[in-house]
């Protein structure tokens, strides 16, 4: 039994949005990147390609997106690990105001209405002032200007 080119054109459809899903599950984007593929099969189905054609194209986008993505990737650098990554902690990036600093580079500071122990990570000797969250280690802030 053979499969018209609107099922055809279905399938591939169905199968871009399966990855889709799949990917919003997992947080990969090569997943997205086969979705791609998957949609270039769909319309070379719509515009009456063979079936074999229809993979072609499939496999050939699908694989050129991978290999842009993960270029992409390597050239900006491996990301931040998640203690330091502002789209991970909602608190790196704000700014806290320390009174008073220990001698081995620790603090107290109140920040969103509870007390944290802070750790200063810059260099030289910390003064009174305001500071910039740039990690978090378990329950300790790490601070620097």
């Amino acid at each position: 039994m053979e499969m018209s080119l609107a099922s055809l054109a279905t399938a591939w459809w169905i199968a871009a949005g399966i990855l889709v899903a799949v990917e919003l599950t997992t947080g990969t984007f090569y997943l997205l990147m086969l979705a791609i593929g998957c949609s270039a099969g769909a319309l070379s189905a719509h515009l009456g390609l063979s079936p074999s054609l229809q993979m072609s194209m499939a496999a050939l986008i699908g694989g050129v997106a991978v290999v842009l993505w993960h270029r992409r990737r390597d050239r900006l650098g491996s990301p931040l690990p998640a203690n330091a990554n502002p789209d991970v902690q909602m608190d790196v990036g704000q700014t806290v105001h320390v009174s008073h600093w220990r001698a081995d580079g620790t603090a107290q500071v109140r920040y969103r209405g509870a007390e944290w122990q802070v750790r200063y990570q810059g260099v030289g000797n910390p003064e009174s002032g305001p500071y910039v969250i740039r990690a978090i280690e378990g329950s300790r802030l790490l601070l620097d200007h």
